[in-house]
């Protein structure tokens, strides 16, 4: 029997749920190309979720329901709420470029974009391997869906068949190493498989052997090398409006997985988990910084920017297993939530310039199109260089500080192994900031190629520049925000 507990802990989602399905009705009888209802529909219900949500979050509680399977507590909390602002600015920025695309001739990149954050949902508030599973697969379903939004383009059907046969195979990882786990633990849930690897009474090599296959299934959801295969070919290949969908929102569920799986799952296995994350962080912070270097296409940089990035979040779940203090766990933990949730929002601003500049027939994907766009809208170049900049790492910008943060939980550990790597990460950082000067210098030295005058709509101008100032404002007053993120982990973890 189902308790009123349970049904609180999922009403979110079933407000999601029932008005996706609501919006999918309306929008049948929509006769306007631009799909105002549907698009107004579609905010109001993102608006009101992420409002729950942050109600929820800071009531503080944490509950569980459907025996065991849905948890609900203040990291699950925030990281929803934080996904479903992240999903709304995506769409907010995406309208403009998909109508004349073609993409809006229905509601699906509404209605399709609503089912994908259901799915990391489900991910975030899973505290059993076949829920976890179950929303991950409406997530990446709903991902291919979009990515071929655009049926009449082959570069985005390419792409959704790459994004599609590397999905299922990375998938079927996953499910195999949970697999392994539920057959050497008897048990789906996880505070069981906890007891069950806490009393010593599993044989190890099953479990190290179920876990190889987890965190390959992580890495790929994550874009971590060397798994990270997908990324750069979805994200130059997909709409940007669907690229940015794809490569917001889904890094806080897959964050939010890794705590669930690993840390709340799989702690006592982390003297093994943790030597393939730093193997994996090493290679990310190598590759993607590397690999940018090369590249002319705007929206292939920001892909190898992203597997670098990813490989820096990684650094706070290495510093997880220094030694028995939980206090410095934590702090690594809250330093690697606080380093993803900035991301996405730097992130949802950078792709958000790329759309606004394109037009019909032209997209804006390469670097050299933003040639002088200084001085055909000083606005967007300010906030593309805020962005690039706080992706570079530079002070005073949230970037700096997220960075900052990591290579601080890293070299409080005293260990000489975990001081090297933040060196590393230090000098790969250097590396890093030198295409993102590039892509600044093209923007406020270079003739300017086009001269087109930029057209965009009022709401997405007004979003794009409170996200400018958003990312310069938390880099100066951090504080709120870290501390949000660290009693955030410090509660779920203490549960």
């Amino acid at each position: 029997m189902i308790d009123n507990l349970s049904w609180l802990t999922v009403y979110p989602e079933l407000i999601l749920l029932g008005m996706a399905c609501v919006i999918a009705l309306v929008d049948l009888g929509v006769k306007d190309e631009k799909r105002t209802v549907t698009y107004v529909l579609t905010l109001i219900t993102l608006a009101v979720v992420a409002g729950l949500q942050a109600w929820y979050a800071d009531k503080g509680d944490t509950v569980y329901g459907f025996g065991n399977m849905i948890v609900s507590d203040v990291m699950g909390n925030w990281l929803k709420c934080f996904a479903t602002l992240a999903t709304m600015v995506s769409l907010v920025y995406g309208r403009p470029y998909a109508a004349p695309r073609g993409m809006l001739r229905g509601g699906e990149l509404f209605t399709l974009a609503m089912f994908a954050l259901l799915g990391i949902f489900v991910m975030i508030s899973g505290n059993n391997f076949l829920v976890i599973y179950l929303g991950l697969e409406l997530l990446t379903l709903s991902s291919y869906a979009l990515v071929a939004l655009r049926r009449d383009n082959a570069v985005a059907t390419e792409a959704a068949m790459k994004y599609f046969v590397l999905g299922a195979l990375a998938s079927g990882f996953l499910l195999y190493g949970l697999s392994m786990l539920y057959g050497a633990t008897g048990s789906l849930d996880l505070q069981e498989v906890l007891r069950a690897v806490a009393s010593g009474y599993v044989k190890h090599q099953v479990m190290v052997f179920g876990l190889v296959f987890i965190v390959a299934g992580l890495a790929f959801k994550l874009g971590a090398v060397p798994f990270h295969m997908w990324i750069p070919d979805v994200y130059q290949g997909a709409p940007t409006s669907v690229t940015l969908l794809v490569g917001a929102a889904p890094k806080l569920a897959a964050f939010a997985m890794m705590i669930r799986l690993l840390v709340e799952g799989l702690i006592p296995l982390s003297v093994d988990w943790h030597q393939m994350l730093a193997f994996m962080s090493i290679a990310s912070l190598l590759v993607g910084n590397l690999a940018a270097i090369a590249q002319s296409n705007l929206k292939r940089m920001l892909a190898f920017s992203t597997i670098g990035q990813v490989g820096f979040m990684l650094l706070g779940f290495v510093a997880v297993v220094v030694d028995t203090d939980l206090t410095l766990a934590k702090n690594a933990l809250s330093s690697a939530m606080f380093y993803t949730v900035t991301y996405v929002m730097t992130t949802l601003a950078t792709f958000g310039i790329i759309m606004l500049l394109s037009r019909e027939g032209f997209e804006s994907e390469e670097i050299t199109d933003l040639a002088g766009l200084n001085q055909r809208s000083p606005l967007y170049a300010g906030v593309m260089s805020v962005c690039l900049f706080s992706l570079a790492g530079i002070p005073p910008l949230v970037g700096f500080y997220a960075k900052l943060a990591v290579l601080q939980a890293l070299v409080a550990s005293g260990s000489a192994a975990y001081i090297a790597l933040a060196v590393f990460a230090v000098v790969m950082s250097l590396i890093g900031a030198f295409y993102y000067l590039r892509v600044i210098k093209v923007m406020y030295f270079d003739e300017p190629v086009i001269t087109a005058p930029i057209g965009s709509s009022a709401d997405a101008r007004a979003v794009l520049t409170l996200n400018g100032l958003l990312v310069l404002v938390l880099g100066i007053v951090p504080g709120g925000l870290m501390t949000l993120c660290a009693q955030a982990i410090v509660k779920t973890l203490a549960t």
